[in-house]
């Protein structure tokens, strides 16, 4: 186990700091996110010529050096080198949170495993904020991200997708979202209700609410711009697929389909611990109540 103290100090060593950044309005940076910026010694970014335009807008002169995902098993012992040694160290992506479809993961298990001090500012993030406009239950959610681009992998993850509960959340290129959205009618079903979200924080940003078959219309119709989110309702009446794994349902609605189908509730119980590889014990625990 172990226990981080953000900002207790820390003697030598520098502290990573995850700096979300804007995802179209510059307006949307924080004055903690400015700040942190022009006080670090070093800005980690994913692509240094975009993030220079944000540094040249709010006058910030800290020295960038890139990291992104072709150069991470070079620049992470680097980075934890320089933290070790009291250098510290702002990460950034193009847009939105590190870690989150960006670079930064990485850098960030590197640290904790050194006992490096990582600090998260909180910021704007697509998915999110797509999510509370979507006019679809906000929560619980899952966040996917953005799917597999082979057409076959895609409708392998979206067949066993279509059967979560709970609001999903989707990023996608603009020039793939019409054969995704194709495969969302054929794998969730045309009468889904779902919200696209694009252009997010910008002068012509946009919401299109409807059913997966409407919005697949739409698409169609349309000349394609801007980077999409993807929100999709949950799935009233999921079903258990023989051939299919189930853990992206919560540990209590795979036990209760389980026992819907026939089973017992102790032999569910052993079921879903052994798929999932839990403790039988665990597993009753959670599906009894028992703290």
């Amino acid at each position: 186990m172990e226990t981080q103290q953000s900002f207790d100090n820390h003697g030598q060593l520098g502290t990573l700091y995850l700096v979300p950044t804007p995802i179209g309005n510059l307006g949307d940076m924080t004055f903690r996110a400015v700040e942190t910026l022009q006080t670090v010694d070093l800005i980690a970014a994913e692509d240094t010529r975009n993030t220079q335009k944000l540094l040249n807008h709010f006058q910030i002169e800290t020295h960038q050096i890139s990291f992104h995902e072709h150069n991470t098993a070079e620049r992470i012992p680097e980075f934890v080198a320089k933290l070790k040694a009291g250098i510290s160290i702002a990460q950034v992506s193009d847009a939105g949170m590190p870690s989150i479809s960006d670079p930064g993961k990485e850098l960030v298990k590197a640290c904790v495993s050194e006992n490096i001090p990582v600090v998260p500012l909180p910021g704007a993030n697509a998915g999110l904020t797509a999510l509370i406009a979507s006019g679809i239950e906000p929560q619980p959610f899952y966040f996917y991200g953005f799917l597999p681009r082979k057409d076959k992998e895609q409708r392998a993850e979206l067949k066993q997708l279509a059967q979560v509960r709970v609001t999903s959340i989707y990023y996608e290129a603009p020039h793939r979202i019409k054969k995704t959205l194709k495969n969302f009618v054929s794998e969730f079903g045309p009468n889904r209700q779902a919200a696209l979200g694009r252009e997010l924080t910008k002068k012509h940003e946009e919401f299109i609410r409807g059913t997966l078959a409407e919005l697949l219309q739409w698409a169609n119709e349309e000349q394609i711009r801007g980077e999409f989110v993807i929100i999709v309702a949950g799935n009233d009446h999921p079903e258990v697929l023989a051939d299919e794994p189930t853990s992206l349902l919560p540990v209590t609605e795979q036990i209760q389909q389980y026992i819907e189908q026939g089973m017992a509730v102790n032999a569910a119980i052993k079921t879903v611990a052994k798929e999932r590889n839990l403790k039988r014990q665990s597993v009753y625990n959670q599906f009894h109540n028992i703290d």
